[in-house]
């Protein structure tokens, strides 16, 4: 089941000099593998870097599950500097989601499953898998935390909800237990920009409807703040063309297909939506027991605020602190926003310092 080897990865941040240990990135075979939906996977892997080893309780493992248009790397700034996740304590697992290019995806599935015929991926496939490679490769482990930004952090309370014995804490920033309203107006937008691109359907690679996607998403990511403040003058970019130019060839290395299938789940998203609660909302969230961190982005234009304070209501033990940033939804990227990465240290080592 497993077939890791030493990856070469770039510092991010500035190491800490406490954590000397390599990154390994592995590979677990799930099979052919059901999904929600009620179909079959085939030969379905997920792709994993880890940290460390698990400790003789099995209870030191915090996971990270990736966000959207993010590669595993893109997590790395959580676990260097001054981040608690440096500390040689913790062993790091971060997943790639099954179907965003790295794991099992429609860019690199078997043929008859690739592009437009991959199947459909649900927000509890995706922690249904990560639990199965975990309780392979540890037995029976506890999670000491599960944590991410955006669609990492949607993962990170869909954990609580399906394997509550598992996870001793949650953390989840700019992110929402369910897709609300206008974040799914949000992405309906996106997934418009790129099927207008009529070689979205052809086979072809759709250059304008890549270009269009992120054109759109840029500006949504961000807030209306950050652009009127020049803020992305802090990013190195001079103008707000030069910052689209970036989104836009960041994009165009990306697989349609792949960017498609992560957004009909993320659109679907609801920890509720699964045979465990059928829909339920609110017993989902109720079925957390582990004490929860959300963080919220003031600014952020689709995983608002108030929506996230509604979700906290319905968790036993949560707690909301608001990024008062005017970075958006970006605020809470991993690495990119200084002050709203002070303010996720922070958070993470008080829920780490909590039990």
């Amino acid at each position: 089941m497993y077939n890791g080897k030493n990856i070469s990865l770039p510092c991010l941040g500035g190491v800490n000099k406490m954590n000397s240990k390599q990154w390994v990135k592995g590979e677990f075979r799930l099979g052919d593998w059901s999904l929600q939906s009620g179909q079959v996977l085939q030969d379905a892997r997920l792709v994993y870097l880890q940290r460390g080893e698990p400790n003789a309780p099995k209870d030191n493992i915090v996971l990270l599950p990736t966000y959207y248009g993010g590669a595993m790397a893109g997590n790395l700034p959580l676990t260097v500097g001054d981040s608690p996740l440096a500390d040689n304590r913790w062993c790091l697992i971060i997943p790639a989601m099954l179907g965003a290019g790295e794991s099992t995806s429609p860019s690199n599935a078997v043929a008859a499953q690739q592009g437009a015929r991959f199947p459909a991926i649900h927000l509890a496939d995706q922690v249904r898998a990560q639990q199965d490679f975990l309780h392979a490769s540890f037995g029976n482990y506890r999670l000491a935390l599960v944590a991410g930004w955006s669609l990492g952090g949607m993962q990170s309370l869909q954990w609580g909800c399906l394997f509550p014995e598992r996870v001793q804490r949650i953390a989840a920033w700019c992110a929402t237990a369910r897709c609300y309203p206008n974040n799914l107006l949000f992405l309906l937008g996106l997934k418009a920009a790129l099927q207008a691109d009529p070689h979205s359907r052809n086979g072809a690679k759709p250059i304008e409807g890549l270009r269009a996607f992120a054109r759109v998403y840029a500006s949504r990511a961000y807030s209306p703040l950050f652009f009127r403040d020049q803020e992305f003058l802090k990013l190195g970019f001079q103008s707000i063309d030069d910052l689209l130019q970036y989104w836009e060839e960041d994009h165009l290395a990306m697989n349609h297909h792949d960017l498609l299938a992560v957004l009909e789940m993320w659109a679907a998203a609801d920890v509720s939506a699964n045979a465990v609660y059928e829909g339920e909302y609110a017993r989902a969230l109720g079925a957390i027991t582990a004490p929860t961190l959300l963080m919220p982005s003031v600014t952020d234009q689709y995983f608002l605020t108030e929506e996230a304070e509604l979700d906290a209501h319905l968790i036993g033990d949560a707690t909301v602190e608001v990024l008062r940033s005017q970075w958006g939804h970006c605020a809470g990227g991993p690495g990119r926003e200084s002050s709203s990465m002070a303010q996720v240290m922070a958070g993470l080592t008080h829920l780490l310092d909590s039990l």
